[in-house]
């Protein structure tokens, strides 16, 4: 081949022989590289073209159905499917400790700079789940970390109360006394973004108040995801089309915008820093307050950092949050009887709940509801690609086939989620007695194969955060109203990394109390 280059450029007298000759050097030098890049992962079974590009999954995740597609093709093909030229995805749990362990040195691959806005003068600073240099991200999450330890997320449970007393007046107002339809899912994110609004700024962002995406945050957050997602795919393709001064001259960036609400709103709480932080009787200062104290009593912590940690609150602390959400209360809705069952556990005489809202105290334990939501958290995890890791120095041996240093790996939450040799046959299908059945080594082997907050040592932070929430609003919304689900058809789910769901069609009335 490498030949048959330099004769076509000699005949065509575009080269000297002597440039010819360099141009067979550099053609045999990328031959040798591409082939070796092929051949060394021959024998993992996937795709044609995606042995050969990259390209071909990133275009799978253009579909916005490519959690269905790879799970379909690890089903076909078995627990290793080779997704690219050096990528190879992982469906088996028993895995996981070995791609995330606990301790350092397994990094993560350059997916992750998809998800770092490019801003004047190059990319923004890296936040916590985008981090790749293991000293940097240790020195980013230590300080940080025990804000959302569940004992100091519980204290942010009146921040949650509040936004709760808005959202059902909302509700009451809007479609209570009308019995008009509406969108659950559309209320379930302004209840997850007003949240973690109030808990890192003291402030709501009026999404309930006004029923509508303000200032197009949500949007903007799920178009940046629309190209984030391929992205992740082709980080050299990344780098070419938004990660250059010259493409950014263009156009701004949908993270641009997402990582200026965090800056402004930084710089405003710096600038009121005389004003004393607001408090909840019995609650903790919010985020952002938490965020710059920490700074402040760290100097060796980079200066950036509270910026790209309200960054991650903003883009990252609702829209996962609300997915689960979503994922419980169309499945409640959609199984009658699960729905039934809640209930009956949560009106049950030996139960004492606060009203209207139960505390976290009184929920966090009950068995049902436990079951319903760990079903929820492993049937539609926020995100649905591979959470990509570069074998380390050395190589590592997965599912009896060693890989080489440099080979990527990763395992797509989605696909480990639903692995039927861990949940059952039906793994497929919204059943929370699997939860209840079986000894307590079968729910903590079932525990330990979730991929939904990650593993290891790069577990989400947000987790306990996430759970406080999603019990708060599910408990809240059986307890107070009757729903009619008007059409489950209209349900249609998204996936670009972030997993969307709308169209949880309902009408509402009161509960009567008994």
């Amino acid at each position: 081949m490498a030949h048959l280059v330099q004769e076509i450029a000699l005949a065509a007298g575009t080269i000297s022989p002597a440039g010819g000759g360099i141009l067979v050097l550099l053609a045999t030098l990328c031959s040798w590289h591409l082939l070796r890049k092929f051949w060394k992962l021959r024998d993992i079974p996937g795709p044609f073209w995606a042995k050969l590009t990259d390209l071909y999954r990133a275009g799978i995740v253009k579909t916005g159905r490519s959690h269905e597609i790879f799970q379909a093709y690890h089903q076909k093909h078995g627990a290793l499917l080779r997704l690219g030229p050096n990528m190879v995805s992982v469906a088996d749990p028993a895995e996981i400790p070995v791609i995330y362990p606990m301790r350092p040195g397994f990094p993560k691959g350059e997916f992750y700079d998809a998800f770092i806005p490019y801003i004047k003068g190059g990319s923004a600073p890296p936040a916590i789940f985008t981090a790749r240099d293991e000293e940097l991200h240790k020195r980013i999450k230590s300080p940080v970390a025990p804000l959302y330890s569940l004992s100091n997320a519980v204290k942010s449970e009146p921040f949650i109360d509040e936004v709760l007393d808005v959202l059902f007046d909302q509700l009451d107002a809007r479609f209570e006394k009308s019995q008009a339809t509406f969108d659950l899912a559309d209320w379930l994110q302004f209840f997850a973004f007003d949240v973690m609004g109030t808990m890192t700024f003291s402030r709501r962002y009026g999404f309930l108040e006004t029923g509508r995406d303000v200032q197009g945050i949500l949007a903007t957050i799920w178009n940046f995801m629309l190209t984030v997602g391929p992205m992740t795919q082709v980080p050299w393709l990344d780098k070419l089309l938004h990660k250059n001064a010259v493409m950014a001259s263009f156009r701004k960036a949908s993270g641009n915008v997402i990582f200026q609400i965090a800056a402004d709103n930084v710089a405003r709480r710096k600038a009121e820093a005389n004003d004393a932080p607001r408090a909840t009787e019995g609650a903790k200062t919010d985020f952002l307050a938490e965020f710059l104290k920490i700074q402040a009593e760290n100097p060796s912590i980079p200066q950036w950092s509270p910026l790209v940690w309200t960054f991650s609150n903003v883009i990252a602390g609702s829209d996962s949050t609300a997915v689960v959400m979503r994922t419980t209360m169309y499945n409640l809705l959609a199984h009658p009887s699960s729905l039934a069952r809640l209930h009956r556990e949560l009106t049950d005489p030996a139960i004492t709940l606060s009203r209207p809202y139960p505390r976290w105290a009184e929920v966090a334990n009950l068995p049902y509801l436990d079951a319903c939501v760990n079903e929820a958290v492993r049937l539609h995890p926020p995100f649905c690609l591979p959470l990509e890791r570069v074998v380390p120095t050395g190589g590592v041996t997965i599912c009896g086939r060693f890989f080489e240093q440099g080979t990527v790996v990763g395992m797509n939450p989605y696909v480990v989620n639903r692995h039927r040799a861990t949940f059952g046959d039906d793994a497929d299908d919204w059943r929370p007695e699997r939860w209840l059945e079986g000894d307590e080594e079968r729910r903590r082997r079932m525990e330990a194969a979730i991929m939904t907050f990650g593993a290891g040592r790069r577990t989400c932070l947000g987790k306990h955060v996430a759970l406080l929430e999603i019990k708060k609003i599910v408990t809240a919304l059986v307890l107070n109203y009757e729903f009619k689900l008007v059409d489950p058809k209209a349900y249609v789910v998204e996936n670009s990394y972030f997993f969307r769901q709308r169209g949880i069609m309902v009408q509402i009335k009161r509960h009567e109390r008994s």
